[in-house]
């Protein structure tokens, strides 16, 4: 998360609500009650596709209990999502050619779904090589690297919603892999 991101939320308060599972949309797709592209599912953990993706192969690993804060998040829990995420960043980092990831969690400061989660994404691409199978022809342009706004606007005006033809395609990319 770009720090001009994190920089908004420094004063927001925390509602009430985020202790209970029935407002929260990962509970809803862990019991699926609600659609997500999924790439991996075990006792402790999902990973699906985020449905507005910073980069394509945006991946968000979640444990299936709802904790609010990674600081309360079960030993077991946290241990399986440790697990989970080398094994999604393996895959992810295969399925789109890239070995460059970003690994965020936040903890009420800048988190929006009030359910531990991890962001994986794969790093923009800072050479010649050419993009993954259905990740467009956008390339970061290395002149624009040292201009931190640039740079953040970049970022924001890159997300898209995901179309679900790619996505379909990427799960089962990355799905080959693990």
């Amino acid at each position: 998360m770009t720090s001009f991101i994190i920089k908004a939320q420094a004063s927001r308060p925390i509602p009430e609500f985020w202790r209970k599972d029935r407002e929260c949309a990962f509970c809803h797709i862990i019991r699926r009650a609600a659609h997500a592209y999924r790439i991996y599912d075990d006792d402790h953990v999902i990973a699906f596709l985020d449905i507005l993706p910073l980069r394509h192969g945006h991946t968000l690993v979640v444990p299936k209990i709802h904790c609010p804060r990674v600081s309360e998040l079960p030993p077991e829990y946290a241990a399986s999502v440790g697990k989970a995420i080398s094994k999604i960043s393996n895959a992810l980092t295969k399925a789109v050619d890239n070995t460059a990831l970003n690994v965020v969690c936040n903890q009420e400061y800048a988190q929006v779904v009030p359910h531990v989660h991890y962001h994986i994404v794969p790093a923009p691409r800072l050479d010649d090589s050419p993009p993954a199978a259905g990740s467009g022809p956008r390339k970061l342009d290395r002149k624009a690297l040292p201009i931190g706004q640039a740079m953040h606007r970049e970022e924001c005006e890159s997300r898209n919603a995901l179309e679900e033809d790619d996505a379909h395609a990427l799960v089962e990319r990355i799905k080959a892999h693990l």
